[in-house]
């Protein structure tokens, strides 16, 4: 009889679906990750050289942007200054009713009945196939058309100008917009938040008398959200991202359509979209953090 094999216990780092580098690989592995960062130390480097040299990081590209004793740079930043609160307004109003109307939708697709889930599932599978700018361009289109008007039965013209709303018609158009596409998919991300718990929280409020509304209102939808939070914050930023889009149309300065009209005056393209990447990259940031604080601060709700 044959004496029974010992199976060796699988190495550091190997898992049944992995097996774990043996020396040799790990040599090849470190052999071409330094070529690796070599290669892009030389592409940086090579980068960096050629900035030098066109003049590129020097005062009178920079000065404008960085001293404030330079004669442009107070100018600069009030316009700078004025296409981010631009930016800004058309970002809170975009925020502000994609939340609303996407957790509306969110909770119809949860709560109705199979016939009336239908259209609501339509309708959001249309808008999160549309490319973000389309919907802008659709919105643009068919606001031109209502500026018009639209005939309808009786001899009567329905007529709608955005341009009475305060801001004017493009940053409704911009709002409007994004507005039609972040709603459908902060209404999934409610969806998903809301499926991802467990069944049991829902038994156990019908159980005790609540209706499925009810149930949705005080029972899922607050523990929902510490789930969605990530993702909603994640689409947020976004939607403050995507205000840059309407500068394909103009009209509405926004703040990159402020920096081109700064490069058409200083001639620094470079240094001035540097400053606005930073601009964005601070204020994506600030919101993640908020979102962390929110997400601290619920769990320690919860716990305590």
């Amino acid at each position: 009889m044959k004496a029974l094999t010992t199976l060796k216990p699988p190495e550091h780092g190997a898992t049944v679906l992995f097996d774990a580098p043996g020396p040799r690989a790990r040599r090849r592995t470190l052999m071409f990750s330094v070529i690796a960062a070599v290669a892009v130390l030389a592409v940086i480097g090579v980068a960096i050289l050629q900035l030098v040299r066109s003049g590129q990081f020097s005062y009178s590209k920079w000065g404008p942007l960085i001293d404030p004793t330079n004669e442009y740079f107070a100018h600069v930043w009030a316009r700078l200054g004025d296409g981010f609160l631009r930016t800004l307004i058309a970002a809170v109003l975009a925020i502000a009713l994609s939340l609303i109307i996407g957790v509306a939708i969110g909770v119809a697709r949860i709560s109705a009945g199979r016939i009336t889930r239908t259209p609501i599932v339509a309708f959001i599978e249309l808008f999160r196939g549309l490319p973000v700018i389309l919907a802008i361009y659709l919105v643009s289109r068919l606001a031109d058309e209502f500026r018009v008007g639209v005939s309808i039965p009786g001899d009567n013209v329905l007529r709608f100008d955005l341009s009475v709303l305060p801001g004017g018609d493009l940053l409704w158009v911009l709002v409007i917009g994004l507005t039609a596409y972040n709603s459908v998919i902060i209404a999934e991300i409610v969806r998903s938040g809301v499926v991802s718990l467990p069944k049991g929280q829902n038994e156990a409020a019908l159980a005790l008398g609540l209706t499925r509304w009810q149930s949705l209102r005080m029972i899922l939808l607050p523990q929902a959200f510490r789930v969605m939070l990530p993702a909603l914050i994640s689409q947020l930023v976004v939607v403050l991202k995507d205000t840059s889009l309407i500068a394909v149309l103009g009209g509405y300065i926004e703040l990159l359509k402020m920096s081109r009209l700064v490069i058409e005056n200083l001639a620094n393209p470079i240094q001035v979209y540097v400053v606005v990447a930073a601009i964005f990259i601070a204020v994506n940031y600030a919101l993640t953090k908020f979102a962390e604080y929110v997400e601290r601060t619920l769990a320690a709700r919860t716990s305590g």
